[in-house]
């Protein structure tokens, strides 16, 4: 039986703001069915019960290492299974990091990400990322990197190198992980996050909107990531970007609507993560993500590229933000 929930009463007596120690899928799926004005509104309070309404945490991202991935997820660019025109190329020297991560500051980015392209990083491959790790963190930069799936003491070393997060996302629901990805588990993720949970080191955990899920699909998605215990600090949530010669390519854009629907499903969910709006965030335009915003959303992925595919520039945001008033948190 599919839980209803009344426009205007609470899912339980506690407060909106109140964070639940767990959510079911059918609870989940009862915010999305809500009228659309009534779910925004409750996650705006939500919202604002633990942050600035009009504060917007700034990121950037670096792909640090491109191209030639063993995985085959099925919406990846740089999977080394599909011809995507991608050249592979090798590990960025120290410095060529350092100047982007010193352009990122000074256009008010105040988190630095390094994506490589990596099954898992090997010994020697994550010797060169510490050095990133350390050199960024004594810039005043909180510091983040994306290598995959970590073996048995890599996140403690990158913890020692001054590592703040750790992204490593779920992609999509449980029950549809397999349909998308099988060159690894879902488990393989989830035991990654574990390691780095016990190292001390902040999640960074989301997925993808758009690769042919159902709604109970991104149901289960978000009430996958909420009842993580802890649920991730950062969750990034992003519109696929079609790449032409992956399995995902000719994929259906999902309704920009019900993309804000779960932006807002995982803001009231998630009342403390910051909520990012990351790939795909161009082809929202600035209408949606306005309504993103508002719906909770605040942090953004900042800069012209997101890995291998475009973003907004940097003065387009800075337009953005001033026009609707929005400062960086």
């Amino acid at each position: 039986m599919t839980a209803t929930v009344a426009p205007h009463e609470p899912l339980t007596t506690a407060p909106p703001s109140t964070p639940r120690k767990r959510w079911s899928v059918a609870e989940v799926d009862a915010l999305f069915a809500l009228p659309f004005n009534d779910l925004i509104f409750r996650a705006q309070q939500v919202h604002r019960a633990h942050f600035d309404a009009n504060a917007v945490q700034r990121s950037t991202l670096l792909s640090i290492k491109t191209g030639g991935c063993s995985e085959d997820c099925g919406y990846c660019s740089q999977s080394a299974r599909y011809d995507t025109g991608l050249e592979k190329e090798t590990l960025l020297p120290l410095g060529e990091v350092l100047d982007n991560a010193r352009a990122a500051k000074a256009k008010g980015a105040t988190r630095f990400c390094m994506g490589a392209a990596w099954r898992g990083p090997k010994e020697k491959d994550l010797a060169p990322v510490l050095d990133m790790v350390r050199e960024v963190k004594a810039m005043g930069l909180e510091t983040c990197v994306t290598l995959g799936m970590l073996k048995d003491g890599q996140a403690e070393q990158l913890k020692d190198a001054g590592l703040d997060y750790y992204n490593h996302n779920i992609d999509t629901a449980p029950e549809f992980y397999g349909q998308i990805i099988t060159s690894h588990t879902l488990q393989d993720r989830l035991d990654t996050l574990d390691k780095v949970r016990k190292a001390g080191i902040n999640v960074c955990c989301g997925g993808i909107l758009g690769l042919g899920e159902t709604r109970k699909s991104r149901a289960a998605f978000i009430a996958e990531l909420a009842n993580m215990d802890p649920p991730p600090d950062s969750v990034p949530i992003n519109n696929l970007v079609q790449i032409e010669g992956t399995p995902l390519g000719n994929a259906e854009a999902i309704d920009p609507f019900d993309f804000i629907r779960v932006v807002a499903a995982a803001r009231i969910t998630m009342p403390e993560s910051y909520v990012r709006l990351s790939a795909g965030r161009q082809e929202l335009g600035d209408g949606f993500q306005a309504l993103a915003f508002l719906a909770g959303a605040n942090s953004i992925f900042y800069g012209e590229r997101l890995l291998t595919t475009d973003n907004p520039d940097a003065d387009a945001d800075d337009r953005l933000f001033a026009r609707l008033g929005l400062k960086s948190a």
